[in-house]
């Protein structure tokens, strides 16, 4: 498909794994991202979504 790149060539590109690519699919936080039957669809143009998950491993929920 013209315009769009398959989440292993995303992956690649955005220097992440394909599955990490996949999960961000199914949270809907890449823009335009669309499935084909098994396969995720990106448009060429997305740009790689902020890595929101916790890095310096303290639990950042807040306590009541």
């Amino acid at each position: 498909m013209d315009g769009y790149l398959t989440s292993a060539e995303t992956a690649k590109i955005w220097g992440i794994s394909e599955r990490r690519i996949r999960t961000l699919c199914m949270q809907e936080r890449i823009e335009g991202a669309t499935k084909i039957g098994h396969i995720w669809v990106i448009p060429e143009r997305t740009e790689k979504p902020d890595d929101q998950r916790v890095k310096s491993g303290k639990y950042v929920k807040k306590k009541e």
